[in-house]
């Protein structure tokens, strides 16, 4: 009796001393970030800032115009569902904090290495006929000037235009939307805000058109009005396909988009006047080729496709005509405002 008691002691003391907590629920067991929701796009769509210009695929949101008429269906563009990879973007409850951004003191430098204002205009030639205008939102000047040419029907047309890209709103780190439909929102190259002094912003296709942010992604033609003002100031709208047709023809311009880029870095000779910079753009939430190219919309939505707005871009490299496609609303491009005809001096 004695050595049964003695055993079942044992016993009772072993199992009273194995206290497994390995199926204890962990509270603090971090959330995977794997499942982010990410952009389907191939890995050819994001290109270093060497490279010249982004693959104009449907899958990168790009179709050149140039070569064909054709409006791709929206089967060809990656799904609503489609997000951004946890490594190029923030996740949507990311906020816009003051630290994702940099502040206005930057290591770029006036592109002419002096302290001299940067104006990569042709004041030779130009310098008497450029007029300026002071935007009264924030004091920022312009200038801009009236070019004469022919328009897409070969009629004599003009156009006052301003020779430099807008640069108005408060800038957002170039991984987020612009989606603050309560405030003009832009992207400054390498979230540099000095970049955006002398290159302009970069804009969203809706944050340019001041439509709600979700015109990105759905049609919002109904809204697109004719003089369509956008971020342009009071008494100037935004730059449409005809507007550039004719400056691109102007009278003084023999060089096709040569004459119309910059001479200043850009590859150009600048005949026209309209100063045309490399300023980069957003590229799927990424910034490429600073100096070396530049797109931008015009306030047209593709028919076919909600997600894609018109526009046209040129490399330094080009030496012909400007490309104009189909391009994904949320790439960042440069905005170009024209005097609307009932300011016209």
């Amino acid at each position: 009796m004695k050595r049964f008691l003695l055993v079942f002691a044992l016993a009772l003391l072993a199992a009273c001393g194995d206290d497994d907590s390995s199926f204890a629920p962990r509270d603090d067991e971090p959330t995977s970030s794997s499942s982010a929701p990410v952009e389907d796009l191939s890995s050819s769509s994001v290109r270093s800032s060497s490279s010249a210009e982004p693959a104009l695929s449907s899958a990168e949101g790009g179709e050149d115009l140039s070569s064909s008429s054709s409006v791709k269906s929206s089967s060809s563009v990656a799904s609503s569902s489609s997000v951004k990879s946890s490594s190029s973007a923030k996740s949507s409850s990311s906020a816009k904090s003051s630290s994702s951004a940099k502040s206005s003191s930057s290591k770029t430098q006036n592109p002419w290495g002096t302290t001299a204002e940067w104006q990569p205009f042709n004041l030779a030639d130009y310098k008497d006929a450029y007029k300026e205008f002071t935007d009264s939102r924030d004091n920022r000047v312009y200038k801009y000037l009236e070019i004469n040419g022919e328009d897409v029907d070969g009629h004599p047309a003009s156009v006052k235009v301003m020779v430099e890209n807008i640069n108005v709103g408060k800038m957002v780190d170039g991984n987020l939307d612009l989606s603050d439909d309560a405030q003009i929102e832009k992207y400054c190259y390498d979230n540099d805000t000095l970049i955006c002094h002398y290159y302009g912003g970069l804009y969203q296709w809706a944050e340019m058109m001041q439509l709600p942010s979700e015109c990105n992604t759905k049609s919002c033609a109904d809204q697109i009005k004719p003089n369509h003002q956008g971020i342009c100031p009071d008494g100037w709208r935004l730059l449409t396909y005809d507007d550039f047709y004719i400056i691109l023809h102007s009278d003084a311009n023999e060089s096709g988009i040569k004459g119309l880029r910059s001479t200043f870095g850009f590859g150009g000779n600048n005949e026209s006047g309209y100063s045309l910079v490399g300023a980069g753009y957003n590229w799927n939430y990424t910034f490429l080729s600073l100096t070396e190219g530049t797109y931008w919309f015009y306030p047209e939505e593709s028919d076919e496709n909600p997600k894609k707005g018109v526009g046209s871009y040129t490399y330094d490299s080009a030496t012909t005509v400007e490309r104009k496609g189909f391009y994904l609303k949320k790439h960042g491009f440069s905005v170009r405002c024209v005097m609307a005809e009932t300011q016209a001096e």
